[in-house]
């Protein structure tokens, strides 16, 4: 019995210590990453995380969304602690999407500490990724 009470826990610690990707709503990202309806171009932007963040702009029926998803769960534990990864559903949250003028998809958003994010359009492979990860966000060059 005590075993199988630690195997449990174990697994359920695994779990919590896992890295994901967060699903974003229109009212989290104003809390968590920038208040958009006070953005003005003179004041920039304000990001409010103290990590950087990517979000991905998808939507449940795209195609080159659903092969971008594995990757970014896969850069998602890669990056664990270093880097929040967001996903944001344009047809649940439209008036975000409108905000971002988020036409096709998918696009994903590098949102640096300090500095304006950088928006990418289409799919891109893993290694291009991890690329603009380390030159935008982390500011690694290699």
């Amino acid at each position: 019995m005590k075993k199988q009470i630690i195997i449990v826990f174990l697994c359920a610690l695994g779990m919590s210590m896992h890295a994901e990707v967060k699903y974003l709503t229109t009212a989290e990202f104003k809390t968590k990453v920038m208040d958009y309806t006070t953005y003005s171009q003179e004041a920039g932007w304000n990001y409010k995380g103290k990590k950087p963040c990517i979000i991905d702009f998808y939507t449940t029926w795209c195609g080159p969304c659903k092969r971008l998803a594995p990757i970014m769960e896969e850069l998602s534990e890669q990056y664990k602690g270093k880097i929040e990864f967001y996903k944001v559903d344009t047809e649940q949250e439209r008036e975000l999407a409108y905000f971002f003028q988020i036409s096709s998809i998918p696009q994903v958003l590098y949102i640096p500490t300090k500095g304006d994010p950088t928006l990418t359009k289409g799919l891109y492979p893993k290694e291009e990724i991890v690329k603009i990860i380390n030159d935008v966000l982390l500011k690694q060059k290699k």
